[in-house]
């Protein structure tokens, strides 16, 4: 193995850890905005999803996109008469955020950061032993 390849697997690495990072805090950002029924411009708040991609070239890593309202996924109408955002029939419109899914999305956003993790921790250790090996 070369020390460009070498170097390119921990930047891959590095690249999968920051795309977790990313991807756990739009999570979170759902789940804190799960009960949000005006933004600020009248409007529910919608899921957002994080875009990530390959990047360019054969180790090319991950790319980070920006967050994407997922409109796909309907508003929630439901009937709170009495509720400052409430319609003239009693109903209001709730966010598309289901907090088990994202609670779902976040453990596997975790377990893909601990494998880039890992992956490091790997490379670390046979770092390590080559050096005590040379010694």
């Amino acid at each position: 193995m070369s020390n460009i390849n070498s170097i390119s697997s921990v930047d891959i690495a590095v690249s999968g850890l920051q795309a977790q990072a990313a991807r756990m805090n739009v999570i979170a950002n759902n789940i804190a905005n799960a009960q949000t029924t005006d933004k600020g411009d009248g409007t529910a708040f919608r899921r957002l999803e994080l875009a990530l991609s390959a990047g360019e070239g054969e180790l090319g890593g991950v790319e980070i996109g920006d967050p994407i309202a997922d409109t796909t996924t309907p508003l929630q109408r439901v009937m709170m008469a009495g509720h400052p955002d409430a319609d003239k029939d009693g109903y209001v419109t709730m966010p598309n955020v289901s907090v088990p899914v994202e609670m779902m999305s976040m453990v596997s956003a975790t377990r893909a950061y601990q494998a880039s993790a890992a992956v490091l921790k790997r490379f670390q250790d046979i770092s390590n032993t080559t050096l005590e090996l040379l010694r």
